[in-house]
């Protein structure tokens, strides 16, 4: 559930509902999403929460993949665990674990807020140990121990099976304990922390766990406490809002930060976010990747392409080899009903656009972030060229393939499988120069939400396109613009359907593969002051929608069903523009 669904879709509605149930209902359905074959790469795919190596840490004995955890008061029943750990967490604190089961009280309903308890909510040590060995997690766990020094030791000895590490109240410390459970996992001692005085006493932990006081200024409190605590290991539940706030605490010697009550009101991007901000802050020049180059041509070519299948839609449409498989000559098809022959133009130009905005994409995307070694512009580039390269199957479906099509697919092959194999070792995550949760990243995560939906609609667009021109060719409102039936057109001409076909499934077949590019360009490299992302989308869509909205009212197709898909499209295409303007553009 990335920012984009959760502010705009789910918190709203979520926010009426009774605490428990809301966040039951979310976890559970998001536990049930990460547990499906499948279900991972889902929630990758639309969150993209892997973590940099640059920012792999470690906790006393242990090497954690990153400084972000989650507060135990955010899943106390550990009903979203499997969920959590693929949300770009390093650690889940585990707890307060008790022998017996205990309920939280929940604060004063504020309006439009979500709720977690106020104090602790357990569900009792057995319980505890059996969702742990039905979630699986892969990250380590931080164990929050609450109870008498005997009953710690009892819990440690039923959590030595799973990875992680031990903590519990400083009153409780005692030499003995700490020797006997040191065996097993580092310990860490919990203390609020305001109250952090005499430290030195506690000889035998590994490192502190500053618990949040329940009241504002969480943040500050923890800064002044790590003053006393330099030479050890310290953990911060609390006090982080937005990306700066990590950053302070981190900066003042904070090794890990745990997100409570706050990350409900941030939304689930946050640590995302914190990652970013992180790697921006350490961001260092480097040479730029060779590969980018290739993938730049690639997209020039397919914008060239455009053109010229521009060119050709808007003179003659009908080429000398259309013409030769056909039979017939342009002038006997326009004898017959020259509506097919601007229907035809209608899709060919579509083609057109489509191509020239999906060759601006590839570039753009080639340029500024493929040359940075990022990761993710190169898969998204890799998976829509492939889809666009496997559309050549619909064309040798429908019995007609034309050899200009084999010729632009025989320049471009070369061109990507180059640009891919001289990019194969590109790793690098996103930076990003978000830090604070202000207006402008609020209307930003707007902005996002409607690029989503028109990558959505237009990879949804691609494939009811594709399936039409497989089936039955035309819609209702095409058979009423040309005022023929297809039995007609067929006794006709019996190649003239597979050659609409043929070109139908061109147009799928493209609207899907910049589709692609559109939605995985959204979800993936929608990041603050990234000001080339926010020019790659208005300049990009500008032929796809011109050429699309254009040729209905050059030919007269102007029917509303049949334009409002494009109406739709367009009103998130400006949305997104207008929402994510300050936040793109911003320094």
């Amino acid at each position: 559930m990335p920012d984009w669904s959760y502010h705009v879709l789910f918190k709203p509605w979520l926010s009426k509902l009774a605490p428990v149930t809301s966040r039951e209902f979310i976890h559970k359905n998001m536990n049930r999403i990460a547990s499906l074959p499948g279900g991972s790469s889902i929630i990758h795919f639309l969150g993209r929460e892997e973590i940099s190596e640059k920012l792999t840490t470690s906790l006393g004995s242990e090497r954690i993949r990153g400084p972000v955890g989650l507060s135990g008061k955010i899943d106390p029943r550990l009903s979203g665990v499997k969920a959590f750990s693929q949300l770009g967490f390093s650690m889940i604190e585990v707890g307060p674990v008790t022998l017996e089961s205990q309920n939280g009280g929940f604060p004063e309903r504020k309006e439009g807020r979500l709720l977690l308890p106020d104090h602790g909510e357990s569900i009792g040590l057995e319980e505890t140990v059996r969702r742990l060995e039905k979630a699986d997690a892969e990250i380590p766990y931080l164990f929050h121990l609450q109870g008498s020094q005997d009953e710690i030791f009892k819990m440690a000895e039923a959590l030595k099976p799973f990875h992680g590490i031990l903590s519990f109240s400083h009153h409780e410390w005692s030499p003995n304990l700490v020797g006997k459970l040191s065996e097993w996992k580092p310990v860490f001692l919990r203390v609020p922390s305001k109250n952090v005085s005499e430290v030195d006493r506690f000889g035998g932990v590994s490192g502190f766990v500053l618990e949040e006081s329940g009241e504002e200024g969480n943040l500050e409190a923890h800064k002044k406490a790590m003053e006393k605590l330099q030479g050890y290991d310290v953990v911060t539940v609390g006090g982080v809002k937005e990306p700066a706030d990590a950053l302070a605490l981190l900066s003042a010697g904070a090794r890990m930060v745990f997100l409570s009550t706050e990350y409900v009101e941030a939304g689930p991007g946050l640590p995302k976010r914190i990652h970013e901000t992180l790697l921006d802050e350490r961001a260092q020049g480097g040479k730029e990747e060779t590969g980018w180059m290739w993938y730049f041509l690639f997209g020039l070519a397919i914008f060239l392409g455009g053109i010229l299948a521009l060119v050709f839609s808007l003179t003659s449409v009908i080429l000398p080899y259309d013409e030769t498989f056909l039979g017939i000559s342009r002038q006997q098809l326009l004898l017959f009903n020259e509506r097919i022959l601007w229907f035809m133009a209608h899709d060919r130009m579509t083609l057109a656009g489509t191509m020239i905005s999906g060759g601006l994409l590839y570039m753009w995307l080639a340029r500024y972030s493929v040359s940075k070694g990022e990761k993710w512009a190169k898969q998204a580039i890799d998976f829509a060229a492939i889809a666009g390269f496997l559309g050549i199957l619909f064309f040798i479906g429908y019995g007609y393939f034309d050899w200009l099509h084999l010729l632009f697919w025989i320049i471009l092959l070369p061109l990507y499988v180059t640009g891919w194999i001289k990019s194969r070792g590109l790793s690098e995550k996103p930076a990003s120069k978000n830090r604070r949760n202000d207006r402008t990243w609020l209307l930003g995560v707007y902005g996002q939400f409607c690029f989503v939906v028109l990558g959505f609609s237009f990879v949804l667009g691609g494939i009811v396109i594709s399936y039409i021109g497989v089936t039955g060719v035309f819609i209702p409102t095409d058979i009423q613009y040309l005022c023929m039936p297809p039995e007609l057109i067929q006794s006709f001409n019996e190649r003239l359907i597979p050659v609409i076909a043929h070109d139908r499934a061109g147009f799928g077949s493209a609207l899907f593969s910049v589709g692609s590019l559109v939605l995985m360009s959204a979800l993936w490299g929608y990041h603050q002051g990234e000001r080339w992302f926010w020019w790659m989308f208005l300049i990009g869509g500008i032929p796809a929608f011109t050429a699309g909205i254009f040729v209905h009212i050059m030919i007269g197709y102007t029917t509303f069903i049949h334009l409002l898909p494009a109406y739709m499209a367009l009103f998130f295409y400006v949305g997104g523009l207008v929402l994510s303007y300050r936040y793109l553009m911003s320094k």
